[in-house]
């Protein structure tokens, strides 16, 4: 299946809580969606590979999302060289989307900022008709993306572009609850940790606010290029309320 814009996320929740209202817009528009988890989770603190598995599942259902899979990479040690290059490679061309989203370039977790680069690269390899790739038995196509856009975590960056998300943010939310061994579960016993914490729930909320107020919106989700951005028409830009 053909998507339009494909996120990437090092763990099962890293797309729900930076850029799943980017995505629910999206599909508001028209456009195909999907996301593709580079690994299970499995060292996370709290609940296991499965349940995360059901987890991603439930927010999948919540993000009407087209397609979902998960690559299994080894959470925490999965590496920039050529075997992790390729299989996003073949995930790239198994999709083809025009617009790829993926995690922030520099983060609280080593695996987001390692997870960026690694993209980066896929996505230019993937455009090169001599690296040959294999999927379900048959040759792949060549492709190459028009862009990538990092989505911000945890650490504070400076967006080049912000998305207006206010009419989604209550169905946002409910993805990243879904994650339920994860965040703010007081019926859960767990150890507790740094996103389990009713204040990094807020942290999410307030981030979407200050996005959203640097351009007169309720809520935004923040994203960097390292492309320029153009425009055809001044009619793209949202008019801030004065």
């Amino acid at each position: 299946m053909k998507l339009d814009i494909l996120a990437f996320g090092a763990h099962p929740d890293d797309v729900e809580l930076s850029c799943a209202g980017t995505l629910m817009v999206e599909k508001m528009h028209g456009k195909k969606i999907g996301v593709v988890d580079l690994t299970q989770g499995e060292l996370g603190t709290r609940g296991s590979a499965e349940l995360r598995k059901q987890e991603a599942t439930a927010a999948a259902e919540i993000l009407q999302l087209d397609v979902r899979e998960n690559l299994e990479l080894a959470d925490g040690f999965f590496k920039n060289d050529e075997v992790h290059q390729r299989q996003i490679i073949r995930a790239i061309r198994k999709y083809q989307p025009e617009i790829i989203l993926c995690n922030a370039p520099d983060d609280r977790h080593p695996d987001h900022g390692r997870s960026a680069q690694l993209l980066e690269d896929a996505v230019f390899l993937s455009g090169l008709r001599k690296i040959e790739t294999i999927d379900n038995g048959q040759l792949q196509t060549v492709w190459r993306p028009s862009y990538v856009f990092n989505y911000i975590q945890d650490r504070y960056l400076h967006p080049n572009f912000v998305m207006d998300i206010s009419a989604v943010m209550e169905q946002k939310l409910a993805s990243i609850r879904a994650y339920a061994t994860q965040f703010e579960n007081p019926g859960l016993d767990e150890p507790q940790t740094y996103i389990s914490t009713p204040d990094f729930l807020d942290s999410v909320i307030y981030r979407a606010k200050m996005y959203g107020k640097m351009i007169g919106v309720k809520y935004a989700e923040g994203f960097i290029s390292r492309k320029m951005i153009g425009f055809n028409s001044f009619d793209a830009f949202i008019k801030e309320n004065t």
